[in-house]
């Protein structure tokens, strides 16, 4: 969980005149001090994480947002940027008494170009909400996440989320195409472009786009919004290895590329707690008890209901070619909408039955795509281990009762190890699991943080995956927009003072 948070910087303290100067600027109603304001927004959803904050702001205008970032960069007051609070790493929320910038506000759909295929929406939009805004126009956001219904478009682009059609879309590095950022000190960056070709010197809006509210805040957004497909079908595969899972990706590059939208899997850990847990989950392949399951969806773009009936049988067809050749043991095709959707959430809602497991330590790291679940059974050797052999009072817990589950984007190469204690969180627990799991990951030359972000979990392991001179060169980024360092500090960066030399 990254260890004991950061030190308090040096920072000032809110104080009376400070609440005075920001209700001038909004007004007493979004001005929140208020117990039920502060609690909501001072702890994540996993409970994880939990600052102090003495005020959570609502500005509903960029100008009120680079007026209040003005203020604070005056006084020296650290502020932390939040937008929907679903974030899996701690950054949207604050480490010490940082002031809370909710962005819910800011919540309007600017603009809708079906012929350029763009949309443009302000930063506190959330992700359903432009779906369905897009779906009446045959469009579709070219992203999509298990917390759509609560994250925000400027949370996505801050921290670079990936989602589940990656595969399709690619990464909000190529869906974005303009920004408006205000910088700490109140500075409005209008990097708001709905073109696709723009070489007019460095490309800046790059620069926010994954750095979690620490160089800007993100105010709106324009990107690429693609046809909504006319027609998708979901199956699932059951397989008995990882390998034969990893063949079948192979083979779904091939037989389904042009219409392939996503290729997950996840592993009958993941699965059985899915079906222990979630009313109305049912297994998709009962007589068959397999290690492993991939997940595909592919979209047709087509008019016509006997377009989308051919689609449906083509996947159907390399599902069958897969058993044929014994790369899958069995496999279903959605009938239809309902039957896809109830396929479809057996993975995307593995995050959501992870609720009820107690406490879980989450890992979101990028691989060689072959070697993903190497981890996973590597961390269970190691728990293994510990249940069996004698620890000692400063270590001991119930090792037995630990849970490892294995899932993720088998198209991109992004695990998610979920390790489970029903007892809560341990020392002796985390010690196994750190600093092994990015130790392990920097041997592979992967990456420790795939989609979540760095946040306030990951800041010490940073060197992990990025050498002494890339982090000394994002300081330096760092201090051209935000000199002072009031924007969200403690999160992305390690201390100066404890950064450790590069594992690479």
């Amino acid at each position: 969980m990254g260890g004991d948070p950061a030190p308090r910087g040096d920072f000032a303290v809110l104080t009376d005149a400070d609440l005075a100067a920001f209700r001038e600027i909004l007004g007493d109603d979004n001005v929140r001090t208020d117990a039920r304001s502060l609690d909501a927004c001072n702890e994540d959803w996993m409970r994880k994480y939990r600052g102090n904050a003495g005020v959570l702001l609502l500005p509903a205008r960029t100008s009120q947002v680079s007026a209040i970032l003005r203020h604070c960069n005056a006084r020296g007051l650290a502020v932390v940027p939040q937008g929907g609070n679903t974030g899996l790493v701690g950054g949207g929320v604050p480490v010490h008494d940082e002031i809370v910038l909710g962005m819910r506000r800011m919540n309007a759909v600017l603009s809708v170009d079906p012929v350029a295929g763009t949309v443009v929406c302000e930063a506190g939009c959330v992700l359903e909400d432009l779906e369905h805004a897009l779906n009446a126009r045959g469009m579709t956001a070219p992203l999509d996440l298990g917390a759509k219904g609560r994250c925000q478009i400027g949370g996505n682009v801050s921290t670079n989320a990936g989602g589940l059609r990656l595969v399709r879309h690619g990464s909000l590095h190529g869906s974005v195409l303009g920004l408006e950022v205000v910088t700490a000190d109140g500075t409005v960056l209008d990097l708001l472009r709905t073109l696709r070709k723009d070489n007019t010197g460095y490309d800046l809006k790059q620069l926010f786009i994954g750095a979690e509210g620490t160089l800007g805040v993100v105010t709106k957004v324009a990107m690429l919004s693609p046809r909504k497909p006319t027609g998708v079908d979901v199956a699932i595969c059951a397989v008995g290895s990882f390998a034969d899972a990893v063949a079948a990706l192979r083979d779904a590059r091939t037989k389904l590329g042009d219409c392939l939208q996503a290729f997950e899997f996840f592993d009958r850990a993941s699965l059985e707690l899915v079906l222990s847990t979630l009313r109305g989950a049912r297994d998709p392949l009962p007589k068959t008890k397999a290690p492993f399951y991939v997940v595909t969806e592919t979209a047709v773009l087509g008019k016509g209901w006997a377009t989308h009936r051919v689609a449906r049988r083509r996947v159907r067809a390399w599902v069958g070619s897969l058993r044929k050749r014994g790369v899958a043991i069995d496999g279903v095709v959605g009938e239809d909408a309902k039957h896809a959707s109830a396929l479809w959430n057996l993975r995307e809602r593995i995050s959501v039955a992870l609720k009820h497991a107690g406490a879980v330590y989450k890992y979101d790291v990028s691989l060689p795509t072959e070697r993903m679940y190497d981890l996973v059974v590597e961390t269970r050797n190691r728990l293994a281990a510990a249940a069996s052999a004698s620890t000692s009072a400063s270590t001991s817990f119930d090792a037995s009762k630990v849970s490892v589950l294995g899932y993720g984007h088998l198209g991109d190469g992004n695990l998610h190890l979920n390790v489970s204690s029903p007892d809560g969180y341990h020392p002796g627990l985390e010690a196994i699991l750190e600093p092994f799991v990015y130790q392990w990951t920097a041997e592979q030359r992967g990456s420790i943080s795939a989609e979540h972000g760095v946040g306030a979990m990951k800041p010490r392991e940073l060197a992990h995956s990025k050498d002494e001179a890339s982090i000394e060169a994002m300081r330096r980024v760092k201090e051209v927009f935000d000199p002072r360092g009031i924007l969200n500090p403690y999160k992305v960066l390690p201390p100066p003072s404890t950064q450790h030399r590069s594992k690479l």
